[in-house]
């Protein structure tokens, strides 16, 4: 008789959630302009970022059909030492660049934007 008391109010909530018809559920509804606003983020370059020492190199390739615009940001870790942004430079379909920049002394961190152009 226990076992009977702690299962039917889950055997009833369950029931009352399947029940109610499809758009009251709180399921995941993509509206019309967002898939295709996703598709076109998914659609940037890939870029791979390495440091070394005081210098940032980063390669982005593109393999989409859509020309990306990509920029290096570099953050230094000295507060006296200038953070940089680099100058935008587009990579179009089935094209590989190369970014550059440095610091004077410690990379805080560095990373690559993108904008679609």
């Amino acid at each position: 008789m226990r076992l009977f008391r702690s299962v039917a109010p889950v055997t009833v909530a369950v029931s009352l959630v399947l029940s109610l018809p499809r758009d009251a559920l709180p399921h995941a509804r993509v509206p019309a302009g967002h898939a295709a606003a996703v598709a076109e983020e998914l659609l940037a370059a890939e870029c791979r970022t390495s440091v070394d020492g005081s210098r940032v190199t980063a390669y982005c390739h593109n393999p989409y059909a859509v020309t990306d615009r990509v920029r290096l940001h570099i953050e230094c870790a000295r507060w006296w030492d200038l953070d940089t942004d680099g100058a935008p430079a587009d990579v179009g379909p089935a094209v590989t660049v190369r970014l550059t920049g440095r610091c004077w002394k410690e990379v805080g961190a560095a990373w690559v934007s993108h904008q679609r152009v």
